[in-house]
């Protein structure tokens, strides 16, 4: 970890609850939260908003859940507030999911960003990357990361259906879902834009004979692509794609790994440890 990544770090970890409250005034503490999907907005034009596409910008007001170090909610953050790189800079943390969706054949489903994405836009990525929002049945109430997980599952149903079509009763009767760790993160996007989060990582695998409906949304999905391990590497050697910066720390550090262990992934799911990349 280079000097700079470590004082980063520090930053990051030195940040308590009224620390970030009191940087980041637009953050509402825990027990104010709204307890829903989105803050509305204020209808004031936002110069940094100019030009994107109508959806993506409405998404920009989900609440997310802005975060410690040590992955304790500490309210609710809007997602265009937790993805400014001049909050990302100041420590601003948030919370996120992975999705890697496995067919019965051990193809894994990937995805290309759409165009109209304001981060990351046009990049290819694991099935499904978003946030769980700070309302009740995705935050972990008690704390504990048993109902964290289970928080970050709900949203990861509720993504799968928006981004990729594929409805809630098929996903809950048709595989199951397999967590494999945390990853802490953090990366610039383009220009104003940037992630940082405690990523939770999950594995969904198809029942043998299974298969899913898949109909992506346009304005999430640009395109899809089953693939084997030989495909995705060689996707990985062409120079004209791209791909999302916590994908790679994913696939460099887990999922070649985990891939070989789809059939028995009992010695490589649920670790406890945040998995420090910054």
């Amino acid at each position: 970890m280079s000097t700079q990544t470590s004082t980063y770090a520090d930053l990051v970890h030195s940040l308590e609850q009224d620390d970030i409250l009191e940087k980041f005034p637009e953050v509402i503490p825990l027990n104010n939260r709204p307890n829903t999907h989105s803050t509305e907005s204020s209808g004031e034009t936002d110069n940094l908003l100019d030009g994107y596409d109508e959806e993506q910008i409405r998404l920009m007001n989900e609440n997310c859940i802005v975060l410690d170090w040590n992955d304790t909610a500490i309210g609710a953050g809007t997602k265009k507030l937790c993805h400014l790189m001049e909050n990302i800079n100041q420590g601003l943390l948030h919370r996120a999911f992975s999705v890697f969706l496995f067919d019965s054949d051990g193809k894994l489903l990937l995805q290309q960003r759409a165009t109209e994405k304001i981060t990351f836009a046009d990049l290819w990525t694991n099935t499904c990357c978003s946030h769980p929002l700070c309302v009740d049945d995705e935050l972990g109430l008690n704390g504990s990361l048993e109902s964290k997980i289970e928080g970050a599952r709900t949203a990861a149903v509720r993504k799968l259906e928006h981004e990729l079509g594929i409805p809630p009763q098929e996903v809950e009767s048709k595989g199951e879902f397999h967590f494999l760790n945390r990853i802490h993160y953090m990366a610039p996007s383009d220009g104003a834009w940037g992630e940082h989060e405690i990523d939770y990582i999950f594995i969904y695998q198809l029942r043998k004979g299974e298969t899913l409906t898949v109909e992506p949304s346009t304005n999430e999905v640009r395109d899809i692509a089953w693939v084997s391990q030989e495909e995705l590497k060689q996707m990985f050697a062409d120079g004209n794609l791209k791909f999302t910066p916590w994908f790679k720390l994913i696939c460099d550090n887990y999922l070649f790994q985990w891939w070989n262990q789809l059939n028995d992934l009992n010695k490589v799911e649920n670790d406890t440890k945040i998995h420090r990349m910054m």
